[in-house]
């Protein structure tokens, strides 16, 4: 098994810190991962992504050649990044507010992922983790449980609580 994953979206939306914590788990669950990313010199709002790969062998390229996830949390991402998607097997996952004009692809899902982190977690600063919940679900590489390992580790103390909510939000979302 080998799975391909990017997560995309703009500076401060934390799909950086989603992919590291898609990472661990799998390293958690025994497998082999690595995960790189790459985001524009601003702080916020510039453009963001992570790459995931995870696989059960030595893995000899680090970069993603053809994801068979992609996660856009931005227009701008989904514009980008979506084309090199495998069109019979990939999944494209969009937050469906911010995608407005979501891409022609076949195997598309659409979530109001930022909406559902402002309106029932009360912060969009979990938008992230809603999006980690959602790959999680939709992926099936690696298991809840431990996931909720790798946020306890990742997250501040203080909100592991709100990030299990969030977690629990997207993987039940789908």
């Amino acid at each position: 098994m080998m799975k391909q994953l990017r997560l995309s979206g703009s500076g401060g939306q934390g799909v950086i810190t989603a992919a590291i914590i898609f990472a661990e788990a799998a390293v958690s669950e025994g497998k082999q991962a690595v995960q790189s990313q790459s985001y524009g010199p601003e702080a916020r709002g510039g453009a963001s992504k992570a790459e995931v790969i995870i696989s059960d062998n030595p893995i000899y390229h680090p970069k993603v050649i053809k994801p068979d996830i992609v996660l856009a949390m931005t227009q701008k991402a989904a514009d980008k990044y979506y084309s090199d998607l495998d069109k019979d097997n990939g999944l494209l996952i969009i937050d469906e507010d911010l995608v407005l004009d979501a891409p022609d692809f076949p195997h598309i899902i659409k979530v109001p992922i930022t909406k559902m982190a402002s309106e029932k977690l009360g912060k969009l600063l979990f938008a992230n983790i809603v999006a980690l919940g959602i790959m999680v679900k939709l992926s099936g590489i690696v298991s809840l449980e431990t996931v909720k390992q790798s946020v306890a580790h990742r997250v501040p103390p203080h909100t592991v609580d709100k990030n299990m909510q969030a977690l629990e939000l997207g993987y039940n979302a789908v």
